[in-house]
């Protein structure tokens, strides 16, 4: 029987030799140039003391925090991405890993028969019998690479800066995610109150109809007063429908959001309606924009990764080394395995030289370079972006603020103009259409303020996404 083990260990001169890097370290690039000097943004005092991040108790609402709870907590979508800052988290841990030597054992066991017929080296005159032989192997294996020139460190550092943009991403989405979740809430108790106004105004439909009905029946007024009565009741029972509708699908929306089906959400009615106001969100300076909206984090670390790559794709210009080293005990026999003079060893440096690529390398470096220049644009788009959102959820807010305050002023008078003509037509002096056209006039400008409120409010929660999510207290 022969018995043979061997252990194969690399030397680790490697430990005490400087790399040498292909390129300089990663900057931050300035955004100096795209961002305005003279800005417009003010802070707003009143709204200086909300949280930085449940941003959405800034509304005071319990059931919204409650669903905003839930929708964090439950949402598919944030499930996802939180698994893929897990498998970027793992990438990154693999590119390091390559920094290090790696080890494996092994241990085999080998039971072989020799033909008696097998060629020999030497011919002799005698028979070969078969043999049957027992091999018993352990091994201790070691790989290293000497990263003499940067390729590993930047494949690590590649790898890193893109699991950071991936965790900056799932920021993203938690904004997005609470974002729409306000937003869809606030469109969900406007509608609630909408389908109130419309359910008053098919009752009030109703009572009028059957008075206008008894009133022809007299002879006391036109058959065109009761049919116009008839329609005004059909109009208002349909646009009813219509909203009820359109509240379903709100529902369900909300529902996505929360990781639940339709069925399973309970979103509790509203005690109080909407505040004519929603609270004033303080728009911080260029800077601290740049410094908070993690879509900016995100393309700004995947151009970080980019660069990285275009040190590894420079490092393919020089040779690799690598060092591999073998030793242990050989012996025929398992009581002689661990005997001095068992013991074998040998070492074999390997040196890779790249002498022709027929241009590959350095169209992998070109095709890095343009990567990063992508990335950059990129980068430059995101803070440009970031800065047209904050102008535009402001101006809006500014629009949507004076819109409310003239139709307002125009519901007032709205009903004032329905009072008169009830007195006018009860008095005789006009006829149901004038009567009808007034109080519609008045479900109108109610149903407007009510949709105005919700319009309000998603700006406001706009507004907080295009800031990022959060605030510093001043």
């Amino acid at each position: 029987m022969k018995v043979a083990t061997s252990f194969r260990f690399s030397f680790l001169p490697a430990l005490i030799l400087a790399g040498c890097a292909t390129q300089a370290d990663y900057t931050k690039p300035s955004a100096d140039d795209l961002t305005p000097t003279d800005w417009r943004w003010k802070v707003a005092g009143p709204a200086c003391e909300a949280p930085k991040g449940d941003w959405w108790r800034m509304f005071g609402d319990g059931e919204l925090d409650r669903l905003e709870t839930l929708a964090l907590a439950e949402n598919q979508s944030l499930a996802a991405a939180a698994a893929r800052v897990n498998q970027a988290r793992a990438a990154a841990r693999v590119a390091k890993s390559s920094l290090y030597p790696s080890l494996s054992s092994n241990a085999t066991y080998e039971h072989q028969r020799l033909s008696g017929n097998r060629p020999l080296p030497i011919p002799v005159p005698v028979a070969v019998t078969p043999m049957d032989t027992d091999t018993h192997s352990l091994s201790l294996d070691a790989a290293y690479e000497l990263d003499l020139f940067g390729r590993i460190r930047s494949q690590s550092a590649s790898a890193t800066a893109q699991m950071q943009a991936t965790a900056a991403d799932l920021e993203t989405m938690h904004l997005s995610i609470a974002a729409e979740v306000a937003e869809t809430y606030f469109a969900l108790r406007a509608k609630d109150e909408e389908i109130a106004q419309l359910s008053r105004t098919v009752q009030l439909r109703e009572e009028e109809a059957q008075i206008l009905a008894g009133r022809f029946e007299k002879g006391l007024i036109a058959e065109i007063d009761a049919t116009r009565a008839r329609s005004e009741l059909a109009g208002a029972k349909a646009a009813l429908a219509l909203a009820k509708g359109q509240e379903a699908d709100l529902y369900g929306a909300l529902a996505l959001l929360c990781g639940k089906a339709p069925a399973n959400l309970e979103v509790a009615p509203a005690a109080v309606p909407l505040p004519e106001n929603p609270p004033l969100v303080p728009a911080d300076l260029p800077s601290a924009l740049l410094e908070r909206r993690s879509d900016i984090a995100s393309a700004e670390k995947r151009l970080a990764a980019k660069y990285e790559e275009i040190g590894v794709a420079r490092a393919a210009y020089f040779p690799s080394v690598s060092l591999v080293g073998s030793g242990g005990t050989l012996s025929g026999e398992a009581t002689d395995l661990f005997d001095a003079q068992s013991a074998v060893w040998s070492v074999a440096p390997r040196v890779s030289l790249p002498l022709f690529t027929a241009g590959r390398t350095k169209a992998n470096v070109e095709r890095a370079k343009a990567a990063y220049d992508e990335a950059l644009a990129n980068y430059k788009q995101s803070v440009l972006t970031a800065f047209r959102e904050v102008d535009s959820a402001l101006a809006a807010s500014a629009a949507l603020a004076r819109q409310d305050g003239a139709a307002r002023e125009a519901l007032s008078f709205a009903k004032k103009t329905a009072d008169l003509a009830k007195a006018r037509y009860e008095a005789g002096y006009v006829d149901y259409m004038t009567l009808a056209d007034a109080e519609r006039r008045v479900l109108e400008q109610e149903r407007a303020l009510s949709q105005l409120s919700a319009q309000r409010y998603a700006a406001s929660v706009r507004l907080v996404k295009a800031l990022g999510g959060g605030w510093s207290g001043k």
